[in-house]
């Protein structure tokens, strides 16, 4: 099932310029390994879902897994074929917006090894470069 939001001001969005590194969701938070992204990027619903069955089914029922991204903005297009002009297209999928250091995943309540497995499994099915994460002992 595809991550939507359930609702939005306003239907569609304008592109935006991606600029500028995540200052924000830059750190693991919730288990021991993360994956970071390195790259700009939209991240579409169905990419996201592609990475979280690719981990689950690695993973079985042993580790929990966090996803720390949302897709939040509206992708619109037009349909094949039609002529130039009339407006813009109807929303066609939804994707989360990505700068280089933000924290896509996460997983905790495994060895490493296993973790690591996962979310290479996960970083497969990513159109960007990522890189992994262990959480930082707190002082």
């Amino acid at each position: 099932m595809a991550l939507m939001p359930k609702r939005v001001k306003f239907r569609k969005s304008q592109r935006g310029v991606l600029r500028g590194e995540e200052t924000r969701g830059n750190t693991v938070a919730f288990g021991e390994f993360g994956l970071q992204a390195l790259d700009y990027a939209w991240l579409a619903a169905r990419q996201i879902e592609a990475g979280r069955v690719a981990a689950q089914h690695f993973m079985g029922r042993e580790g929990k897994l966090w996803i720390r991204v949302f897709p939040h903005k509206p992708l619109t297009g037009k349909p094949a074929e039609v002529r130039m002009g009339s407006g813009k297209g109807e929303p066609v999928y939804w994707a989360a917006v990505i700068k280089p250091g933000r924290v896509l995943y996460e997983i905790g309540g495994l060895p490493e090894e296993t973790a690591r497995e996962a979310l290479n499994r996960v970083a497969h099915k990513l159109p960007i470069r990522v890189r992994l994460l262990k959480r930082r002992p707190r002082q």
